[in-house]
Parts: structure tokens; C-alpha cells; sequence
């Protein structure tokens, strides 16, 4: 077998990103996505390209947040693995096959060949996802009517709630952050995220019951790609009533009435209660997430 050249590209030769095959249908999935040429990047044989990644972030970001597109030519694992090994900025990886992959032999052989790479670069499993969209022919969830819906100004009111929030949590990432700085670094990555977000700061809203008591926190937000779930979470204390349901109504109609035509959402795949509620609020699954994290990173 002939040696592997591994190369960035950049804007005169960014055509050679679309050269490989796309089983998992990626391109239809980051319609929404841009790409910067130079955060791409190649693995050629004899002059094919049998291995591609592209990293991706926010508009201003200055250094990619994730790798969000990873393909492998058939029989070529070590290539893409060699390809995420080398790469300059060893990030979370994100794939993102269609919701019906388990079910194709052909699509699960690729996702596959692509999980054999990612874990021989040395990236391990973190959760597997939902992904959600919410469009009109959905129907508007109804909102239940029970909850009061105020913005706060005072970020240390939303830390504070998020700290609770994530005190008992599902959320593998929240688990991640806690297991390496604790409830504090949980409810500030959540903040930081926030904050990213090109929405608006007075979005955030709390909501309390009619005894004025907090009961949960829903984020109504805009990412690079467009409207989104930000976040759902309801205090420990008022679990068992059905309030993330109320929750994400509001995010949902907050988001319509301020001109939002979809709405992208996600969940993971163990956090069967909120599963449970985009279901119930119409939200179809559309895709999955499987995400990878560098074993050595440090978030």
C-alpha cells in the first residue's frame, strides 16, 4: 500500500472535500453548515483523497469547537484515524448519521468504519443523541398554561438554578463537566454556551409556579445554523409534574413568534423523560449524534 499524504486544504482546493462517497448523508445534514476551507482537511493515496474531516465553529470563533464531518473510503480506518491523530486542534467529534441507520446494513457498516477510526485515533465514546426538528406541519405544542415565564437579568440567578439543575442530571456532558470541576463548571459551560449563541441575552427565562417558588429554566436561542432549543431544565424539587413539557411549549412558541420557520433541538439517547416530551410536543427525530471526545482533552 502506498503512503499516506495528509493535507489541509484550503480555498483553491476545497473541491477535493466532496470526492468521497457520503453514505451517512452528510451533506444533506449540514445544509445549514459553513465550513471553512482551510479547517478542512484531507488524507490522499496515490493522489485520492480516502479520508476527510472538517472542523467547525461559531463565526467568530478563532478555533474550531468541534470536528463536525468525518468520512473514511472503505477499508481505510487507519487513514481516518491517522487524519484526526495528526490534526492541529484535538476537539469533540460529532457524527451525525440519519435516525434510520441501525436499520440499513449498508449505512450501520459505514457509521461503523467511521466509530473503528475515530476509537483508533484515540477519541472514546461519549453519548449517542437525538436530533430533533420542529417545522409548522408539526403542529404547535399546547401550552399547558401552568408555569409563569419571566426574563432576569442577573446571569448569577440562571447559575445558581443550573447548579440545581445538574445536582441530578442525565445529561452526558453535564456528568463530564461535573466529574471534572464539579457543579460549577457544569452551570458555566452552560453559560458560556448561552452566551455563544448569537440570540439575544434577554431571551433566558425562569419559571415559577403560582406560588412563586422557581421551578425551571428554558433558553430560547439562535446557534450559527439557526433557531433552537437551547435548553430545558426543571429544578430537582419539581421533577414528577410534566414541567419540562411546559418548558420546552414556551421555548417553542417564544422562538414562532419571533419569526422561527424550524427548530433544532437534541437530547440523549438515555434521557428517556426528555425524549419523552419532544415526542409529545411533536418534535420528529431527524438524525442522530454520536459523539466521540479525545481521550487526553481537556474541555
Amino acid at each position: 500500500m502506498t503512503d499516506l499524504v495528509i493535507r489541509a486544504l484550503d480555498a483553491s482546493d476545497a473541491h477535493l472535500f466532496d470526492t468521497l462517497p457520503d453514505p451517512l448523508d452528510a451533506r444533506e445534514g449540514h445544509r445549514r453548515t459553513r465550513h471553512r476551507p482551510d479547517w478542512k482537511r484531507v488524507a490522499l493515496r496515490d493522489g485520492t483523497v480516502v479520508a476527510r474531516a472538517a472542523w467547525w465553529g461559531g463565526p467568530d470563533d478563532t478555533e474550531p469547537v468541534t470536528v463536525n464531518w468525518f468520512d473514511v473510503a472503505e477499508g481505510e480506518e487507519e487513514a481516518g484515524a491517522e487524519l484526526l491523530r495528526t490534526a492541529p486542534w484535538q476537539v469533540e467529534l460529532e457524527l451525525n448519521p440519519p435516525g434510520t441507520w441501525r436499520e440499513d446494513p449498508a449505512v450501520r457498516a459505514a457509521a461503523e468504519a467511521r466509530f473503528t477510526a475515530a476509537r483508533a485515533a484515540g477519541y472514546d465514546l461519549l453519548v449517542e443523541r437525538f436530533l430533533y426538528r420542529w417545522t409548522p406541519q408539526c403542529g404547535l405544542p399546547e401550552r399547558p398554561g401552568r408555569l409563569d415565564f419571566r426574563p432576569e437579568p442577573d446571569d448569577a440567578v440562571f447559575f445558581d438554578a443550573l447548579r440545581r439543575i445538574h445536582s441530578v442530571t442525565l445529561d452526558a456532558h453535564a456528568l463530564m463537566d461535573i466529574a471534572e470541576g464539579g457543579l460549577d463548571k457544569a452551570a458555566q459551560s452552560e453559560l458560556d454556551f448561552f452566551r455563544w449563541c448569537p440570540s439575544p441575552r434577554e431571551w433566558w427565562q425562569l419559571a415559577y409556579t403560582p406560588r412563586g417558588e422557581l421551578a425551571g429554566i428554558h433558553i430560547p436561542a439562535h446557534n450559527p445554523s439557526g433557531p433552537c432549543i437551547g435548553f430545558i431544565g426543571v429544578l430537582p424539587e419539581h421533577r414528577g409534574r410534566g414541567y419540562a413539557y411546559d418548558l420546552l411549549a414556551e421555548c417553542t412558541h417564544f422562538l414562532v413568534e419571533r419569526g422561527a420557520e424550524f427548530v433544532s433541538a437534541a437530547t440523549d439517547r438515555g434521557n428517556h423523560p426528555m425524549a419523552a416530551n419532544f415526542a409529545k410536543a411533536g418534535y420528529p427525530v431527524v438524525r442522530e449524534r454520536i459523539n466521540f471526545r479525545p481521550a487526553l482533552a481537556v474541555r
